[in-house]
């Protein structure tokens, strides 16, 4: 288990036995809906919040943090079930009210020696999140586990492990800053909104659109073998500037009318990645990533919806016409799949999976996540906003991530691994 980081450092953390941590207040028990959009992505998301103030030592972070979760479960209740699988066969939440899982932790070092925590980095930052040891799959982890460990310097670390059924990026951050908020002892800035019935499938249901998310493209390239070498992870930087010359570029040959960062971004490492996995020019390759349909629902979701609000959308075309044609091809491409998203693609998107039960098939594919927009960092629980926060691994290979940081977060860091090989070329290709 023991792993040497970048720096030569090896992260030792002494773990507590674990707690249950239930509401402090009698909660609803029953079954607990959950819709076809939060079955698509029952994965687990890690992620670590690092806190640290020189006003206030660690002493009272587990006490305070856990109190904090007693009182915040009660308005989100479903977090303290137990995910079961439906009479239909779908995942639905038993809402048994036995609690969060919560481990108290100390670490043999001071915060600033775990290194760059915006990078992934499983070997080191995995230490900061609970695994349970034993659990194959997701019916065996509660919904929620959540590790305090905390560091000789006086700062400590907030690990977190949720399962995707029960938030999307939106939702699961506002959770954090309402148990923050409840920690500081304010009221909740956004009460959730628990009813996901709202998301229903349609009776009978109704497939108006052509759903090529759930398409499962031949590996003429034999891209998969590539995998088989080791992975390395790498963060590449985008700062205002790279932006502005991505924008300049997707605009030079009069094509577009404009252009936004995450569709230049997002074609500018679709190209990249296509290149470096040397796909062949008739390949297929699609792109996956989410598009928040809260506003775009017909009447939109409610402020506070606390389940997956979000829908994949997609784009597919040959791997050939993707590096040869003007860089304003792609971001045309993603700009065309971002429009498709309307109300009723999004109802035909939950029909699809009440008939077919598929999951999007990531063959041949990239999967864009952007957490850019996201404002976990604004987290507090009485210790100030965290130092660091980020995720701790990227959960499937295919798998890139977007995340903002720096000055007024204007830049982007784009975070992916790719086996050594491919990661060679792929990062020649990231000089604009």
């Amino acid at each position: 288990m023991e792993k040497l980081n970048e720096n030569g450092f090896q992260l030792s953390v002494k773990l507590s036995e674990p707690t249950l941590v239930a509401p402090a207040e009698e909660t609803k028990k029953g079954m607990y809906f959950l819709s076809n959009l939060d079955q698509n992505i029952a994965v687990i998301v890690r992620t670590v919040y690092c806190f640290k103030t020189p006003e206030k030592g660690n002493e009272k972070a587990v006490e305070v943090i856990k109190n904090a979760l007693k009182k915040v479960l009660v308005h989100y209740y479903p977090l303290a079930g137990r995910l079961s699988i439906s009479s239909e066969g779908k995942l639905i939440v038993d809402c048994t009210g036995e609690g969060a899982l919560f481990v108290e932790a100390g670490a043999n070092c001071s915060m600033e020696e775990i290194g760059d925590i915006t990078k992934p980095d499983p070997g080191t930052l995995g230490k900061l999140v609970y695994d349970i040891p034993g659990a194959k799959h997701i019916l065996q982890m509660p919904p929620l586990v959540a590790q305090v460990t905390k560091f000789k310097c006086g700062g400590f670390a907030l690990g977190l492990c949720m399962n995707h059924c029960m938030f999307d990026g939106i939702g699961a951050m506002e959770f954090v800053n309402s148990w923050g908020e409840v920690a500081r002892g304010l009221p909740l800035s956004i009460p959730p909104i628990l009813d996901r019935s709202i998301l229903k499938a349609r009776n009978p249901p109704k497939i108006e659109h052509l759903h090529q998310e759930f398409a499962d493209i031949k590996d003429k390239s034999s891209t998969n073998s590539l995998y088989e070498d080791e992975m390395v992870y790498r963060s590449f930087c985008f700062d205002p500037e790279k932006l502005k010359q991505l924008k300049m570029k997707a605009m030079e040959d009069g094509a577009l009318e404009s252009c936004t960062t995450f569709e230049v971004l997002s074609a500018f490492v679709w190209i990249a990645r296509t290149k470096a996995l040397k796909m062949l020019p008739d390949q297929e390759t699609k792109l996956l990533f989410s598009v928040d349909g809260r506003a775009k629902f017909n009447p939109p979701l409610p402020k506070g919806y606390c389940g997956n609000g979000i829908v994949l959308t997609n784009s597919v075309c040959q791997a050939g016409e993707l590096t040869d044609k003007p860089f304003s091809y792609a971001v045309r491409l993603i700009q065309d799949a971002i429009k498709m998203v309307t109300d009723s693609y999004m109802r035909s998107a939950i029909d699809y999976f009440e008939v077919t039960r598929a999951r999007p098939s990531l063959a041949c594919t990239l999967l864009i996540t952007t957490w850019s927009r996201l404002s976990f960092h604004t987290t507090d629980f009485g210790w100030g906003e965290p130092v660091l926060s980020g995720p701790v691994s990227l959960p499937e290979k295919e798998v890139i991530l977007f995340l903002s940081h720096g000055q007024e977060r204007r830049n982007i860091n784009v975070l992916l691994g790719l086996p050594a090989p491919v990661m060679k070329i792929f990062q020649d290709l990231m000089q604009i």
